[in-house]
């Protein structure tokens, strides 16, 4: 090497030396590592830390050796301001050659059986890129477990305080452990999470997915590089987040619990008094069956169904159940209650008014036949023999019991023809052109009514 390119090379190991130091004493302090030397590891991370936790010591024993070989060519450089071809050679041995003594060893990332020496011969560039495979076996190991370790415990303790929460809100609506499926959900919840939580104490890499695979060589200590993969990589949660999710299925269905507690009589009442108005409903039905069967001839009129009584038993068992606390089994039924009851209602009504149609039909021809004669008596015809003849016809049919509804109708109808004019003659064309007053309304009149 010329001077100049020695001089370029001491500054340059000199930066390099600063940048290894400052990167060891970070992973010094590291609260991974500190987690690590005091935890009772297992399973994957036992594995690695047992790798990676010699690498620490072995990283500052290699940087001692980088020092002291800088600090030697630092010191024959010193020697003289010029230095001659026997100190260029020295120093360009020192600087590029294999001129650093360490213990032998294989790196922590070689695959398969390496020679076993005691020392080695190494350059200041080979004993630098040692470093860096050690530092990054150990920082691969030490970030990862720190930031699951910040990610999952204390969110874990925070989903158990709320789990116990709810276990405190579920004995207030008597749901305890063996007697509700909610109470064996929450304890099996819970058994999961404490679980989780040991695993992740003990166990943290298990929980890491890296954004690369851990130990791959680099080019500089820096921690730059070895962090890339790290901060790529994040901690799986998603154990966590399934219990999670299965708290919040269970508080659900808890608040559902305690809303059926406060709501639970009201809802009762309501479904009393659906039934209540279904079994009025039914004898206003077999009442109106009476009156039909005895006011309305030839006419088939349906049976009106007697109340439920099945139904009612279930509503004296949704008692019991409101009034021992077991909400589970109210909930379901007390749901079914409610559509059974509407349904119920639905029915008494129909069977009214299936029942009631002979009279309805009764009412509304004789509602007709008041209406025709008011249109007689409007139109001057309420003496009219015939007129007269038809309304008593249709009258005495409709208010006589038994009451033939075919030959009312038909008696309405005819009642409603007489008020018809009669179709001119012939011979009165010009007559009934020139307006000449009629005795009927005209055609199409009683028709109009009619609809």
């Amino acid at each position: 090497m010329s001077r100049e390119e020695v001089d370029r090379e001491l500054g340059r190991l000199g930066a390099e030396r600063d940048a290894v130091e400052a990167a060891l004493l970070s992973l010094q302090e590291h609260q991974g590592r500190r987690l690590l030397e005091g935890a009772v590891l297992s399973g994957r991370t036992q594995e690695r830390w047992a790798v990676a936790e010699p690498g620490l010591a072995l990283l500052w024993a290699l940087f001692d050796r980088y020092a002291e070989a800088l600090a030697s060519a630092r010191a024959v450089r010193a020697r003289r301001n010029r230095p001659g071809g026997a100190e260029l050679a020295e120093l360009t041995e020192l600087l590029s050659g294999p001129a650093v003594t360490v213990s032998g060893g294989q790196l922590p990332d070689a695959a398969g059986p390496v020679p076993v020496r005691l020392v080695e011969q190494i350059s200041l560039a080979e004993l630098l890129e040692r470093m860096n495979a050690w530092y990054a076996a150990v920082y691969e190991v030490v970030a990862p477990a720190d930031a699951v370790w910040t990610a999952l415990p204390a969110r874990i303790d925070l989903l158990l305080a709320e789990l116990g929460r709810v276990r405190m809100l579920s004995g207030s609506v008597g749901v305890r452990s063996g007697a509700h499926p909610l109470a064996d959900d929450l304890d099996g919840l819970e058994g999961e999470l404490t679980q989780l939580r040991s695993e992740v104490r003990s166990d943290p890499l298990a929980f890491w997915r890296p954004g690369r695979v851990p130990s791959q060589r680099t080019g500089t200590v820096s921690p730059g590089a070895a962090m890339a993969g790290v901060l790529a990589g994040a901690a799986d949660t998603e154990r966590f987040d399934r219990a999670g999710r299965a708290l919040d299925g269970l508080r659900l269905e808890l608040d559902g619990l305690l809303r059926l507690r406060d709501e639970a009589q009201d809802r009762l009442q309501q479904v009393g008094d659906l039934l209540r108005r279904a079994d009025a409903t039914l004898a206003e039905a077999r009442r109106a069956r009476g009156e039909v069967l005895a006011k309305i001839a030839a006419t088939e009129v349906p049976q009106v169904p007697g109340p439920a009584s099945a139904l009612r038993e279930r509503v004296t068992l949704a008692v019991e159940l409101q009034q021992s606390g077991q909400w589970h089994r109210l909930a379901p039924l007390l749901d079914a209650l409610e559509d059974v009851a509407v349904k119920e209602l639905g029915r008494a009504r129909q069977s009214l008014t299936e029942v009631a149609q002979p009279l309805a039909v009764r009412a509304e021809l004789r509602g007709r036949l008041e209406a025709y004669k008011a249109m007689a008596a409007r139109l001057g015809l309420a003496e009219d023999p015939v007129v007269v003849e038809r309304f008593e016809k249709a009258r005495w049919l409709l208010w006589s019991a038994p009451c033939d509804l075919r030959a009312a109708a038909e008696a309405v109808v005819r009642f409603q023809q007489a008020l018809r004019p009669p179709a001119p003659a012939p011979a009165e064309p010009a007559a009934a052109a020139a307006g000449q007053p009629q005795d009927r309304i005209p055609d199409g009149q009683g028709d109009g009514v009619d609809g």
